[in-house]
């Protein structure tokens, strides 16, 4: 696969190379880019779409799972802004919610 074929692919879908993306979010728009395109849901289209979705969708799972995930804890709290947020703010009574008065 080459970069090119990459963004064909992603254009095919109609994702930009900086969205974030989910292998569920993929296959997601997958599904509904096909219902759209089946010709035994709507009459009139063309046939090949659903070929050339499919060879897209298979280009960008290709990628997707041949990508190396990182485990560390910078990589964590990078995917997780809530969670490192609580990590640099826990010292803070108001952010760590151990300041808030209770009412009665």
């Amino acid at each position: 696969m080459t970069y090119p074929e990459l963004q064909a692919a992603l254009y095919v879908f109609g994702f930009h190379e900086n969205d974030l993306l989910t292998i569920k979010r993929i296959k997601q728009r997958h599904r509904n880019l096909v219902r759209k395109a089946h010709p035994d849901l709507h009459a009139g289209v063309d046939t090949e779409r659903i070929r050339t979705l499919n060879e897209a969708a298979k280009t960008i799972m290709d990628y997707v799972q041949s990508y190396r995930f990182a485990f560390t804890q910078e990589e964590f709290y990078r995917q997780a802004p809530d969670e490192h947020l609580k990590r640099q703010y826990s010292w803070d009574p108001i952010w760590s919610g151990a300041g808030e008065i209770e009412e009665k």
